[in-house]
């Protein structure tokens, strides 16, 4: 399929869209594709995790330059920075053996830089990439109601626009390549310190002698209100910390927030406090629990 005609036939039966990353939010993305009619193509590294996708009619591939060779789409939502280097850069990677014309949509929290990289090095094959990470955790991902953050050419975004309305509600293009991930970086900035408040409050409501689930309820409507104080909040209270989005992945974005504003010579004081005391956690032995579970710092 030529770049020009996804734009007006992505939807339709056949189309072939690679998903590579069915974790905790990318099972429910792909999903929602496969559920649009499209031919869903699928990698992950821990092929269990793909089994319920591959049962309702998903093809299954071994390498991600096998998948891209087979799709028009392809969609990333990996772990790491260094992950997505090497399933785009690699020698058996995407890029290597995408088809002229494919679309490439990496939709992992990532480096700003590499995002330009991805995009310059499939530009020179004649492929388009684009930058939009995410937000909105298991929740948003199981809705399709995710926050999505853009960076692209206009044109790239408007043809692939109605495949993200699939996957999300707020889908805003931010500018050129890498705009998306910087945006995602602005993103957890305010979600770190954010969730040093809401974890404090309820230690503190608890010292108190408060109920947590009245205070939450005073609380949650007026200037205090933030999405992790509605929706992580209940999760603290009842003692569920498993992942809508794990401690090991945030550290991780914002260890990528810092560096990118070391290189803007920016100071976060908020950022590398929160980063601290999220890899203490970690070392405590929670990393591959949901963010919320900073709780533990406050009560073990």
């Amino acid at each position: 399929m030529l770049e020009e005609e996804f734009h007006m036939t992505w939807q339709a039966e056949g189309t072939k869209v690679g998903f590579i990353g069915i974790g905790v939010m990318g099972k429910s993305m792909a999903g929602h594709i496969a559920k649009a009619g499209a031919e869903l193509h699928i990698y992950t590294r821990t092929a269990e995790k793909a089994q319920a996708l591959v049962d309702d009619g998903a093809v299954w591939h071994d390498t991600p330059g096998k998948l891209a060779a087979a799709c028009d789409v392809v969609i990333t939502m990996v772990g790491f920075p260094k992950d997505v280097e090497d399933i785009y850069l690699g020698e058996d990677g995407i890029i290597a053996n995408a088809r002229e014309g494919a679309v490439l949509i990496d939709m992992t929290t990532s480096s700003p830089l590499l995002a330009e990289k991805i995009y310059e090095a499939a530009k020179a094959k004649g492929q388009s990439a684009l930058d939009a990470p995410v937000s909105g955790g298991d929740v948003g991902a199981r809705n399709a109601a995710l926050s999505i953050m853009v960076g692209a050419d206009q044109q790239d975004y408007d043809n692939v626009l109605p495949l993200l309305q699939l996957m999300g509600k707020n889908i805003v293009l931010q500018g050129k390549p890498g705009a998306g991930q910087h945006t995602k970086m602005c993103n957890q900035i305010a979600i770190a310190s954010g969730m040093m408040g809401v974890c404090e409050a309820l230690a503190y409501a608890e010292s108190a002698g408060l109920d947590p689930k009245t205070v939450l309820g005073s609380i949650e409507s007026g200037a205090a209100g933030s999405w992790s104080l509605s929706n992580l909040g209940p999760r603290i209270i009842n003692g569920d910390f498993e992942p809508g989005f794990y401690v090991k992945h945030f550290i991780k974005d914002m260890g990528i927030a810092l560096e990118s504003a070391r290189e803007m010579g920016m100071d976060t004081p908020g950022l590398a406090l929160a980063h601290s005391l999220y890899k203490r956690l970690s070392e405590q032995g929670y990393e591959d629990k949901g963010t919320q579970a900073l709780f533990k710092i406050y009560r073990p």
